[in-house]
């Protein structure tokens, strides 16, 4: 898990906007650009290029 002061500012790097966690919680989604962000060993990679894209 993300420490919470840091889970508190973190944001989509493509949009600025809100990030949530996913379901299992190996992610972090933004609803709005509709991308996921992974997190490996408790590290949230929030680098455009690394995320996984959720549009159908």
């Amino acid at each position: 898990m993300i420490d919470q002061g840091l889970f508190e500012i973190l944001a989509c790097p493509k949009c600025k906007g809100e990030v949530q966690y996913n379901a299992d919680k190996t992610g972090l989604t933004c609803d709005k650009c509709k991308l996921e962000y992974p997190i490996r060993d408790d590290i949230p990679v929030m680098l455009i290029d690394e995320a996984k894209s959720l549009a159908d």
